[in-house]
């Protein structure tokens, strides 16, 4: 599986990345909150905050956004996601 990491606004409003991994329960996948809700974490934040979780964006990947859903009257809501892989350790880059 190729995992992916995804940004959105979490249960609380507050944008956050995480990375979608084999673990069935969501609450296993490594995240990070950005503590805020505007403006939308930019691309190095983004960068920044994956390499914290271990992870960088895969080779030619780049991030694709989503509108999910939602009834006419309700506030847009945005998913992004990318392809990413586990930074290499010393010994194997």
């Amino acid at each position: 599986m190729t995992p992916s990491a995804r940004i959105a606004n979490g249960y609380h409003g507050t944008w956050e990345v995480y990375v979608v991994t084999d673990s069935p329960a969501p609450k296993d996948w490594p995240c990070h909150d950005f503590a805020r809700t505007s403006p939308i974490p930019t691309l190095a934040e983004r960068t920044a905050a994956l390499a914290v979780l271990g992870y960088e964006v895969a080779d030619g990947a780049q991030w694709e956004w989503h509108e999910l859903p939602s009834d006419d009257t309700d506030p847009v809501r945005f998913l992004g996601d990318v392809d990413v892989r586990l930074i290499p350790s010393g010994e194997d880059r």
